[in-house]
């Protein structure tokens, strides 16, 4: 091959080239799935083990602590082939939830839910820069993809544990494991060919993160605060949601099905908001996303019964519409380090999710799931102020 040649190779191409872009999407499908089985499992686990809602929290933190190694990944994935990342990692996240409904003890249950955090960062840190190499000049087209694999998963992942617990029992959930590795092998065939970003080693793997995070410290306060506001909602409706419904005397199945309404409604918001941010601009579709997500999920909270599922709806699409354009915003910032800003991105994300997961639970244990929610829906109005740090740095 000339030299010619596979400088075209690795050089990003303009047009959005969907087959791989929905390859890569599939992956993250195919893993996010079983990332998906903690809180349909978590009325089941609570009786098994007589858990707390704080001690539920802190099997949720256990698999975001890996995410704090983030930076360290995002820099390691700049400088090696990332590919195999996203293709073998479905399978370890697999393996992990799969064995949840058998763990006999807290820690246990704890190392299987660290593992499965450990994989997952691993995957979804390289996971949004080949997507951006991919899609051209249409990044936030390419995060919604990106981001519809995934939260079409969560849409899927509760109504597969739910329906194997309902066969098996839930010391039988195991049996879904063989879902999880024939997707690794397909994945493999779908992937393998992909010529992922590749960068020049230098002779410090570090070099060039200094700059880089200090050309987009604006960027990431306002994603900071807008991320922090949100994340208690976020966190009380597609954690405790099954385990709230199931304490008002729903079964398991409706439960189940509600969580999947939810992530469905998700996955619809990201599908739609990065055709919509590319066309209309980032900040602005960002803006509506925060005016509008106060009003329906405090609409969600004060008036049940008809209105819950419509609100429940539009809850999920605010909620989760976000994520593709917040993607969209720091692959476009336009730096050498793609995978380390993005590794940056999601170790914020984890730590307010973290923070946000440990405040809803230990607020459920103290005044109940009722109150939590409509504490958790009225912080979301203090995301709105952030929006004006990322005001003018949105370069759609």
């Amino acid at each position: 091959m000339t030299e010619n040649a596979a400088a075209r190779q690795t050089q990003p191409d303009k047009n959005f080239q969907t087959g791989k872009v929905a390859a890569i999407s599939a992956a993250h499908l195919s893993h996010d799935v079983f990332s998906a089985f903690l809180a349909p499992l978590l009325p089941l686990l609570i009786t098994k083990l007589n858990l707390s809602l704080s001690a539920v929290a802190i099997l949720d933190i256990a698999r975001k602590i890996p995410q704090l190694l983030n930076p360290v990944i995002g820099l390691l994935a700049d400088r090696i082939c990332v590919k195999y990342l996203v293709i073998f990692t479905p399978a370890v996240t697999a393996i992990c939830m799969s064995l949840l409904g058998l763990a006999p003890s807290f820690p246990i249950l704890f190392i299987l839910l660290f593992v499965s955090g450990l994989s997952a960062a691993i995957f979804h840190v390289p996971g949004p820069v080949l997507i951006k190499r991919y899609s051209g000049m249409n990044t936030g087209r390419g995060m919604s993809f990106y981001m519809f694999g995934g939260e079409l998963a969560r849409t899927l992942g509760p109504l597969l544990i739910t329906a194997a617990v309902s066969w098996w029992g839930l010391e039988g959930s195991y049996r879904v494991l063989p879902v999880g590795l024939t997707a690794t092998v397909v994945m493999f065939f779908m992937l393998r060919n992909l010529q992922p970003v590749q960068h020049q080693p230098t002779r410090r793997f570090w070099s060039g993160s200094r700059q880089a995070l200090r050309e987009t410290a604006p960027l990431f306060a306002g994603l900071a605060g807008f991320m922090l506001f949100r994340m208690g909602l976020k966190s009380a409706l597609t954690l405790y949601l099954p385990t709230y419904l199931t304490g008002k005397g729903e079964t398991l199945w409706a439960a189940g099905l509600a969580l999947s309404l939810l992530q469905f409604s998700g996955a619809a918001g990201t599908l739609g908001a990065g055709y919509f941010a590319d066309r209309f601009g980032h900040w602005k579709m960002l803006l509506v996303i925060a005016l509008l997500t106060p009003v329906a999920g405090l609409g969600l909270t004060f008036f049940p019964g008809v209105l819950t599922i419509p609100l429940l709806v539009i809850t999920g699409i605010l909620l989760f519409a976000s994520s593709p354009i917040q993607l969209a915003l720091v692959q476009d910032s336009g730096t050498t380090k793609p995978a380390f800003l993005n590794s940056l991105f999601m170790t914020l994300n984890i730590i307010s999710s973290a923070l946000a997961v440990f405040f809803v639970g230990s607020m459920g244990d103290w005044v109940g799931l009722d109150l939590t929610y409509k504490i958790s829906a009225g912080l979301t109005v203090f995301s709105v102020p952030f929006m004006f740090l990322l005001k003018g740095i949105s370069k759609r």
